[in-house]
């Protein structure tokens, strides 16, 4: 695979709409030809005491960023035509499907691939964690849980072992 848009999302919550920033890294040709991050105002609009933990980010992070339709009108073009890779992609997959439905947006059926079941397929390592399959592809993540470094660990993933 050589034209994909890796995606990471984080969220404030337990619901899956609550996503407060994601990442994006678009490739094209095999090389990176693009990245793209926000911070977004997560719905419902609080933060749990485990998400903080996991990410850093709270609700003053992000009370004056836009929603995810406005977010998402910046991406949409950007990955129009491009299968979407996650690392855990049934994670990624609902938070996207629930935050379209949230806004009463109509889901455009994007095609989704897994680097954590890539990883688990290819690679033996004693756990497949994000940082751990990355690193095992030759990318040593700075700030894992910010959406974009996750993103940019998924590319490296994918154009490894996809």
């Amino acid at each position: 695979m050589t034209d994909f848009a890796a995606i990471d999302f984080e969220t404030a919550n337990g619901r899956r709409s609550s996503v407060c920033s994601v990442g994006i890294v678009i490739v094209r040709g095999g090389k990176i030809v693009d990245k793209f991050y926000s911070l977004i105002r997560p719905t419902p609009n609080y933060y749990t005491y485990w998400t903080t933990e996991v990410h850093g980010l709270t609700r003053r992070d992000t009370d004056g960023q836009p929603p995810f339709p406005d977010v998402w009108a910046q991406v949409a073009d950007k990955i129009e035509g491009l299968p979407l890779v996650a690392h855990n992609r049934p994670f990624d997959e609902s938070c996207l499907k629930a935050v379209f439905e949230e806004y009463g947006m109509a889901y455009p059926g994007y095609e989704f691939h897994c680097t954590l079941a890539a990883s688990r397929r290819c690679l033996d390592l004693p756990s497949h964690q994000l940082h751990i399959s990355a690193a095992a592809c030759g990318y040593n993540m700075e700030n894992h849980h910010h959406a974009l470094c996750d993103a940019e660990a998924c590319a490296a993933i994918a154009l490894k072992l996809l």
